[in-house]
C-alpha cells in the first residue's frame, strides 16, 4: 500500500512565471527523493508530495 506525504506547500497565487512548487520538487528529485506537485483546490495551494510505503 502506498501513501502520500506532504513535503511542502505553496500558495497558488504566485507571480506570473514563478513556479516555486515545481522548483522545490525538482530539488528533491535531484536529491533522489521522488516528488511531484499536486493542486489542492480547497486550500488553493500547490502541494509537493512524495509517495512512500505505508
Amino acid at each position: 500500500m502506498t501513501g502520500r506525504e506532504i513535503l511542502d506547500e505553496f500558495p497558488a497565487g504566485g507571480p506570473r512565471g514563478s513556479w516555486p512548487a515545481e522548483e522545490r520538487a525538482t530539488e528533491l528529485r535531484d536529491q533522489g527523493q521522488p516528488a511531484t506537485v499536486v493542486m489542492d483546490l480547497p486550500s488553493d495551494s500547490f502541494l509537493v508530495v512524495s509517495e512512500r510505503e505505508s
